[in-house]
């Protein structure tokens, strides 16, 4: 079930300037799950979650189900985005329902959805000295899903009357984990001047701290590792880096680029009214525009459409309801921009706003599980290779170990999550193949088989290769026993004739040979690779010998 809060309005812009008449971000930041004891495998990390209890209750609660036993209270939009996928893809984020009487919902989808609802606007100054704009929070969810150590973070936004700079600005500033760098004047680089979580009584939660450069740069001295900003910390509690100095088993690390995946909604007057380098400041989070023209180069920018424009529904000359509706994917980011005088634009029941925060919210939500459960995996492999030291057994039985359960990993990950195709509706169907094409999930996922191929193949090989030295030793010991044994049959059982003696006696004539038979089985099995050479060489000296005997054959018939 949805819960939204009415957008909050910026104050009024000049007439001159563009106006973004209503505004969404959907944040969606993957993250990799580190369990606390090294090697454990946690299949369900939501119930480490459910386990942090405040004096209030918990802070994140489960989701409630969204299709309802009583068939009234489900919302049209909720069933529309149902019928847009295929049975695979909804079975994957719905569940199934086991009988007539109940539904285990999320249950049975491998999916766990957990919301917080403390914070209910944020507070955000893009650059010093600038006037703090205030958005409302739709939602904060964390999305776990079981059996990959990955969760998704996706935290939307929304707010209406802002000015086109403004968005721009915000785009580019808003979604970054840690700051790029500081200005000599000791400003974060690329980031919100401030940002201010706040309650449903505009109580300040938390507070951002771009600005403390100690903090960030001692993290990479200290640990290698980036540190997150305040904001986003208090946001992810109980979670916390795995590089830190606390200790709660429910840990995480990043995976990619410190600039979170956003999906952007702005509906304006007149779509037509944006030029191509606002277009392209969106797309690729590029800062608002000091002055005029492209914030890149033509010749880096000659094919930005063809490759990130998706215009079904946007022809200028064309009149009719969704002709202004212009689409961009760049993979890292979505942007829909649209007339915010059309309902079939912005109506949030059956209009393309509706499509926006559900249908494409999954399609942009699979796309990017995709690409993070791989990474996951990738960086689980170069960890695994980092700790082989081949002169360690111990260490190399571990390696054998962890590689084969990593290959299992990938196995129910390709079988369980891999979808080449998620629905047959043309623009949902266009859309995910232009989100995977552009994140390179086939190329990935390609690359990540081949890898995980090669690891197997030295498994294989280094297996062979020691069954083939055991099959060496076995032979050696083989041949000496059958000299033994030939020997001792030559010379009969009874060579010592002990029958007569005391029990005890025999005990330890017994005793001794096995003890005798043991050591020269141990001499023979240290040097069973000296041995094995030593027959090789007197298998060649046989075969050379008749060579040459062959040989002299030869020429003493050719005298003849």
């Amino acid at each position: 079930m949805d819960v939204s809060i009415e957008p909050a309005t910026v104050g009024a812009a000049s007439p001159a300037e563009l106006i973004v008449r209503q505004f969404r971000q959907i944040l969606l930041w993957p993250l990799q799950l580190i369990p606390l004891k090294a090697g454990a495998q946690i299949h369900k990390y939501w119930e480490l979650l459910e386990s942090f209890q405040n004096e209030d209750g918990p802070v994140w609660c489960e989701l409630t189900d969204e299709f309802p036993d009583d068939a009234a209270a489900l919302t049209e939009r909720h069933y529309r985005e149902f019928v847009t996928f295929l049975p695979r893809a909804q079975r994957f984020l719905y569940g199934e329902r086991t009988s007539r009487t109940g539904r285990t919902g999320y249950g049975e989808s491998p999916i766990r959805i957990y919301r917080r609802q403390d914070i209910r606007a944020v507070r955000v100054v893009l650059r010093p000295g600038d006037a703090p704009i205030e958005l409302a929070v739709a939602h904060a969810d964390l999305y776990f899903f079981f059996d990959v150590d990955i969760v998704i973070l996706v935290f939307e936004l929304s707010c209406s009357d802002l000015p086109l700079a403004s968005a721009q600005e915000f785009v580019h500033r808003f979604g970054r984990a840690y700051p790029a760098g500081w200005t000599e004047a000791g400003e974060a680089e690329k980031c919100p001047a401030r940002v201010e979580w706040l309650d449903a009584g505009g109580q300040v939660l938390a507070v951002s701290d771009f600005a403390s450069r100690l903090k960030f740069i001692a993290s990479v001295c200290r640990h290698t590792a980036p540190a997150i900003a305040g904001h986003w910390e208090f946001l992810l509690q109980p979670m916390c880096p795995h590089h830190g100095e606390r200790t709660e088993p429910l840990r995480f690390r990043q995976l990619e680029y410190y600039r979170m995946p956003s999906m952007v909604y702005l509906a304006v007057d007149d779509p037509c009214a944006l030029a191509q380098a606002d277009c392209v400041r969106f797309a690729l989070s590029a800062a608002s525009k000091e002055h005029a023209g492209l914030p890149y180069s033509q010749s880096y920018l000659r094919d930005f459409e063809h490759h990130y424009a998706y215009d079904r529904y946007h022809d200028p000359g064309r009149g009719g309801e969704c002709a202004d509706t212009r689409i961009l994917c760049t993979g890292h980011n979505f942007v829909a921009v649209g007339d915010a005088h059309q309902t079939a634009y912005t109506d949030p029941e059956r209009g393309f706003l509706s499509q926006f925060r559900h249908q494409i919210f999954l399609l942009g939500l699979i796309a990017h599980f995709h690409r993070a459960a791989m990474l996951m995996v990738s960086d689980r492999l170069m960890t695994i290779i980092s700790h082989l030291d081949i002169s360690d057994i111990a260490s190399v039985r571990e390696f054998r170990r962890e590689i084969r359960q990593t290959q299992e990993i990938f196995l129910r990950f390709t079988h369980r999550y891999w979808f080449s195709e998620v629905s047959d509706q043309p623009m949902a169907h266009d859309l995910f193949h232009m989100w995977s094409h552009n994140l390179s999930l086939n190329k990935l996922h390609a690359d990540l088989r081949e890898e995980l191929q090669d690891m197997l193949n030295y498994l294989d090989s280094d297996m062979m290769r020691r069954q083939s030295t055991a099959i060496v030793r076995l032979t050696v010991v083989t041949v000496m026993s059958i000299l033994g044994t030939v020997t001792t049959g030559v010379l009969g059982m009874n060579v010592f004739d002990e029958a007569a003696k005391p029990w005890h006696y025999r005990l330890s004539l017994v005793a001794l040979a096995l003890i005798g038979t043991i050591f020269i089985t141990y001499i023979v099995l240290r040097r069973s690779q000296p041995l094995a050479h030593f027959f090789e060489a007197v298998a060649d000296t046989r075969v050379t010998l008749r060579r040459q005997l062959n040989a002299l054959k030869a020429v003493f018939w050719e005298r003849r």
